[in-house]
């Protein structure tokens, strides 16, 4: 496939349509690479711990770097940020390669390519939230988002999983060998983007072009106070479900008896859950509203988890795995939707970046906590990780029903006037911290 021939996805255009390839083939590489760390970890140790620790790494750059590379997104070229983020990851995949066929693979050399992973994820997945509301129409956010995080988990689950593990099976590097030739056909569609993908929209090409800084961005998501109490919630409710997850593949391995070769196509029925969340969440959104499905997402991942838990074999395990995802899936995309709708652009990857610095940055200690459950009882995680989630979900059930009041009309664009009054800045303060340049730092 190339740029040339990338899908067009009807409606959405062809600019989407070469995003969306990109994301197949960086999803492909990442689902392939990724999955090959526990597989080769389980090889070295089966201390639930340790494995932990490496899943924890896979979130710690988003503690460090999540603010930072969305100060990166805004500033430069987008399609030139993700051509970066994936040749780091070519790197790590050729490092982890050679390490395995010289026999110097370890439990650091892998912790140190899941944190480059991570970073070149951090990036890549910024940016491609940024990039969507250039390319496509407010009106088709829900759609594109849906199709972009089908994709991602389709081709993670379906097809990257299931090919990670028959290439382990054959030889133990092959898995990252292929997985860099993914993240490298990747590169090319991101820089075949159109010109609309490189830079932030604005109400006027000046305001597209300066550079809003950082301390403004951060504000508009203090001060806007719907934004910031679900920033808290989703935190706290990723969290529980990470923690229930930290150890999935040592469950399946040795709780369950799967097999490394076979646990890949555990997590292609796992995947089903969440592609069919991703497909038919705008259709859910359309039927039931934005609040009501954010509601009831969250309480079926929770449920689902919670079914994991008390399944005594892994086909039921699976199947519960699937409700799931099946929620997690049903919540991201409208949740991405609104995020994109009420963000200005010119400030949407230091916002998205911000956001994720405090969800993803709670994931390393929940997955440290998953682990340390897990030596209990390799089911515990899922138990605790379930039940508090659905807690939470009842907790919140007010402020997720409050979101169809927050999302903005179709004809209003978030770059123009219709900002929240209470995200909006003070009189003279963009022009007075107009240079004003926010050096990375730990966030």
């Amino acid at each position: 496939m190339t740029a040339a021939s990338a899908p067009r996805a009807a409606g959405l255009g062809e600019g989407f349509g070469r995003l969306w390839a990109a994301a197949i083939g960086s999803n492909l590489a990442d689902g392939i690479a990724r999955f090959a760390i526990p597989l080769t970890a389980v090889t070295l140790t089966r201390d639930p711990m340790a494995i932990s620790i490496l899943t924890a790494l896979a979130f710690l750059p988003w503690l460090f770097f999540g603010i930072p590379a969305g100060m990166v997104v805004d500033r430069i070229d987008r399609r030139v940020a993700m051509a970066v983020a994936n040749a780091m990851r070519v790197l790590a995949a050729a490092g982890v390669a050679l390490a395995i066929a010289t026999g110097h693979i370890s439990i650091a050399v892998l912790a140190i390519a899941t944190v480059i992973f991570g970073i070149g994820e951090t990036l890549f997945d910024n940016a491609t939230n940024a990039v969507l509301p250039a390319l496509v129409p407010r009106a088709g956010l829900d759609r594109a988002n849906g199709r972009i995080q089908a994709t991602q988990t389709g081709v993670d689950m379906f097809v990257a999983t299931p090919i990670s593990g028959v290439l382990f099976a054959a030889a133990v590097a092959l898995p990252m060998i292929v997985g860099g030739l993914g993240y490298l056909i990747a590169a090319g569609f991101v820089l075949a983007l159109p010109v609309a993908a490189a830079r932030a929209s604005g109400p006027s090409p000046q305001a597209a072009a300066s550079h809003v800084p950082l301390r403004e961005a951060m504000r508009f998501l203090w001060e806007h106070h719907y934004l910031r109490s679900m920033v808290i919630v989703t935190s706290i409710m990723g969290s529980m479900l990470i923690m229930a997850q930290a150890v999935t593949v040592l469950l399946f391995v040795d709780r369950f008896g799967v097999t490394a070769q076979v646990v890949g196509l555990v997590t292609a029925g796992i995947g089903l859950g969440a592609v069919a969340g991703s497909l038919t969440s705008g259709l859910v959104v359309r039927a039931l509203g934005r609040g009501r499905t954010m509601l009831a997402s969250t309480l079926i991942a929770g449920l689902g988890l919670l079914g994991v838990g008390f399944a005594p074999n892994a086909w039921l395990a699976t199947a519960s795995y699937a409700v799931g995802a099946y929620g997690v899936s049903t919540w991201n995309v409208p949740w991405g939707s609104l995020r994109q709708s009420i963000v200005p652009g010119p400030m949407l990857g230091r916002v998205i970046g911000a956001s994720r610095t405090v969800s993803w940055g709670l994931f390393p200690i929940a997955t440290l906590a998953g682990g340390a459950l897990a030596r209990v009882d390799l089911q515990l995680p899922y138990l605790v990780g379930g039940a508090a989630s659905v807690v939470i979900a009842l907790i919140s059930a007010r402020l997720l029903l409050s979101d169809d009041a927050h999302m903005p009309d179709d004809d209003a664009h978030p770059d123009d006037d219709a900002r929240p009054d209470d995200a909006r800045p003070p009189e003279g303060d963009v022009e007075a911290a107009a240079d004003e340049v926010g050096a990375p730092t730990a966030a």
